[in-house]
């Protein structure tokens, strides 16, 4: 789930050891562990944080502070990752709500990220709803069909299993037109949540990894 990277982030700031690797631990969940390509991972993988002390500034007066801005720049690097993906056209939050347990919406989010399905159908600007409702399906997460709603950015999609009766075709076409998408999903089983970013699946991303030779 951190795709193919080499991460290096270096502070002037005077943290300890420990609290420095907590501090990132927490962050690394919410930002580059939460990205998908198309769900592969590296060997060489390597998210490396490291405080210098140079300024003889003091992280525990000001945690709060140095934590936010660490999450600035990690989440930045994170969706630089997504959209430098091979062959990608389309920057995709996948939100999760409603789900029993965090765990459960993160798993439901990662389904319909990494889902081929899914991503061919953003690379070819079709709002096929019955493809996420796949994607939960398989994921093995708790999930109620009759209780789920589905929208494209701020058009409500699907409710209580079903197409809404307010929804339009052309409604989702035209969305599905733009670079940056959200997908958002409630399962209303819980308070459970989760956020995943993705990017499409292209032909180019095929011909990018058919034509590479290490």
């Amino acid at each position: 789930d951190m795709a193919t990277m080499l991460v290096y982030i270096f502070t002037d700031a005077a943290v300890e050891q420990s609290l420095l690797q907590g501090i990132l631990s927490d962050i690394t969940d919410e930002t580059f562990n939460a990205i998908t390509v198309d769900s592969d991972t590296s060997t060489s993988d390597t998210l490396l944080l490291a405080a210098t002390g140079a300024s003889g500034a003091v992280v525990t007066e000001r945690q709060g502070a140095f934590r936010d801005a660490l999450h600035g720049v990690m989440l930045d690097l994170a969706h630089q990752v997504v959209r430098d993906g091979e062959g990608a056209t389309k920057f995709v939050e996948v939100r999760v709500t409603g789900a029993a347990s965090d765990a459960d919406a993160r798993t439901h989010a990662l389904a319909i990220a990494n889902s081929p399905l899914v991503k061919t159908a953003i690379a070819g600007e079709d709002p096929n709803w019955g493809r996420i409702v796949m994607a939960i399906g398989k994921s093995g997460a708790a999930a109620d069909r009759d209780k789920l709603s589905i929208r494209f950015g701020d058009i409500l999609v699907a409710e209580g299993g079903w197409v809404s009766p307010d929804y339009r075709e052309e409604q989702g076409a035209a969305y599905m037109k733009q670079s940056e998408l959200v997908i958002a999903v409630e399962l209303g089983l819980g308070q459970g949540k989760a956020t995943i970013w993705t990017c499409d699946l292209t032909y180019r991303y095929i011909e990018i990894n058919a034509d590479y030779r290490s």
